[in-house]
């Protein structure tokens, strides 16, 4: 099993939406994937509850059966269509990928 997970930072203002907004569409536009995209087999998203200045704003947690899955997931064009929207109203991310 391979577990994606994904942390980002949020610009407090993007494409016309407050951070919490773009949190909120980013989370919807995310789990919207799960029924499309049948290689992720769990996806779990967080929003940060410290408000620390070590803290990131959203995490994205998603398991796959193998690293080709993930690779699916990663290029699917809906996956990528919320990418492109994510890398707009960010201002920094942290990846990790392993194995369980």
């Amino acid at each position: 099993m391979i577990r994606h997970v994904v942390m980002w930072k949020f610009k407090n203002e993007a494409e016309g939406k407050t951070k919490l907004e773009n949190m909120e569409w980013v989370r919807e536009h995310l789990y919207a994937l799960v029924p499309i995209i049948p290689e992720i087999k769990r996806m779990e998203i967080g929003f940060d509850i410290t408000g620390s200045d070590m803290s990131m704003d959203l995490m994205l947690l998603t398991e796959f059966d193998s690293v080709e899955e993930m690779k699916i997931y990663a290029n699917h064009e809906e996956h990528l269509k919320v990418s492109k929207y994510v890398r707009s109203v960010i201002e920094s991310r942290v990846v990790l990928d392993c194995e369980i």
